[in-house]
Formats: C-alpha cells, structure tokens, sequence
C-alpha cells in the first residue's frame, strides 16, 4: 500500500501525462488523416486536361487557374498537390499572368509544394537503383534504360545506363506527360513502339509510374540501337559472339532453383532450355 504523499504525487502526475500524451497523439493521428483525405483531382470539374478533336489530350490553362482559387478558398490537400504537380509538369509560372501566379504561389506553399518534389525524389530512389541494376546486367550491347522524373519534365532525366541517345542527367521530356496521360485514357501501353530519327531507328518501350497520391511521376524507358543490332552485331559472326557472350555473363554462380516443380524435375533429367522438347 503507497502512504506516501510524494510518491502519489509523482504516480499521479505520471499517470495524468499518460493520458494526455496518449489523447494528444490520438488527436494529431486524426488531425493528419483529415488533413490528407481529399478526393482526386481528376473527379473536380476543372481538371485541367481535355481531348481536342482530334482526341489528342492538352493542358487547360483557364481550368487550371480555376482550380488555383478553389483550393485557397475550399481545402483538399490530395487534390490541391495533384493540381500542383500538374502546374510544375506544364510549366505553368511561365504561363500564368502576373496575378494568377501570385495566387498560385500562396497555393503552393499552403499545400506544401516543395514536399511533394522532395518526397517523389525519395520515392524515385529505389526505381534509380532498378534502372542502374537492369543496366549493369547488359552492358555495351546497345540496350538503353533511363528513369524520367516526370514531376519537372524540363529536367526529367534521373538515371540512365548504357547511353545510346547522347542525353545527359537533366535533359527534358517535355512531351512525355501528355502523350502517358492520353494512352492512360484510352488503355493503351506505350510498348514495343519504332522510333525513326534522321538515320537511327529504335525499338522502344515506356513503362508509366503512377503514385495513388499523386498520379503520374515518373517513367522507365528503354531503347534498343536497331541499326546496331542488325547492321553491325548481325553482319559479323565475331560481333554476334561477342553479343552474346557479354549477354550471358554473370558475376558469380548461386545455388539457387528458380523452375516450377515440374520444370525442377525436367532439368534433372536432361532438359537444357525452355523450348528443349527431346526430354
């Protein structure tokens, strides 16, 4: 039994705090997830891209600037930072006359603009590590893989391995936002598509990344050199053996079974590849 009148004292003021840092937390977690419920920029009624006749997607500037003043008036702190992505991808401060761009900067800080840029970095690093591993894998035979961060498309080039199109960290992809955002529209995956430029010729593919927050921040591209491939690696049996030796090395052996129980017991038996049918 406690008779101490300091020691119920000290438990009580102990006890107290408890509850109070246990109601403080309860409050601010509630706080933090009304603050990040919202709906998605895409069911607001001036979202700002449209199809023209032609059913290509553009930019709408005046939804756009609607869309500025509803959110400093009328709070949605998922929607309003999908706008501000928006503006940044479309280059909007250098479209924007002087007093919308005004607005748009109190917009901006108010919904915490430059967090959203820090946090897609953050989140970019892994998919950097992805392209840097990939690339690593096939080096030198005319294979390019490169990661956009697409949330400042004058600057989007992040990462890129086995450089075949002479771009640089930082170069643009300006058109890229559009051209994702109305194949999205109309289900349609940008794969396996030709590339004609001048005298080169590529076969390419671009892998959309899309954040359920924000929407879409980023793209995987990868570029074959087909002119490579068939004019010099496909001319010359020395070229095509280097081709693949460099293809299928590795940099170390692991015991590992990657085969499905069937295919495990096939390799057993004799079976050398996928389309190995004398087994």
């Amino acid at each position: 039994m406690i008779d101490s009148p300091w020691l119920v004292n000290i438990l009580s003021g102990l006890i107290v705090s408890l509850i109070l840092f246990t109601f403080g937390y309860l409050i601010g977690k509630r706080r933090e997830k009304n603050r990040l419920k919202g709906k998605n920029i895409e069911e607001y009624d001036f979202y700002p891209f449209d199809l023209d006749e032609e059913k290509r997607l553009y930019f709408d500037l005046k939804d756009f600037r609607l869309g500025i003043y509803y959110f400093l008036k009328n709070r949605d702190y998922s929607a309003a930072r999908q706008l501000i992505l928006l503006g940044e991808q479309n280059e909007v401060r250098h479209k924007l006359n002087s007093n919308d761009l005004k607005q748009y900067q109190k917009l901006y800080k108010k919904y915490e603009g430059d967090s959203i840029f820090s946090d897609n970095s953050e989140f970019l690093e892994n998919y950097k590590r992805i392209v840097r591993l990939i690339g690593d894998s096939f080096p030198d035979l005319g294979i390019e893989i490169l990661l956009h961060d697409l949330s400042n498309p004058a600057k989007s080039l992040c990462a890129i391995e086995n450089n075949i199109t002479g771009r640089k960290i930082e170069s643009g992809a300006t058109n890229l936002v559009l051209d994702l955002k109305t194949r999205k529209m109309q289900s349609l995956d940008k794969l396996n598509y030709e590339l004609n430029i001048g005298a080169r010729k590529f076969k390419c593919t671009t892998i959309p990344i899309f954040r359920k927050d924000l929407g879409l921040v980023a793209a995987i591209c990868i570029n074959v050199d087909v002119n490579y491939l068939q004019e010099k690696v496909m001319a010359d049996l020395k070229y095509v053996e280097e081709f693949f030796r460099i293809f299928c090395k590795t940099e170390m052996q692991l015991n590992e079974n990657i085969l499905s129980k069937d295919e495990y017991r096939l390799a057993l038996e004799g079976k050398r590849h996928w389309q190995d049918r004398t087994i």
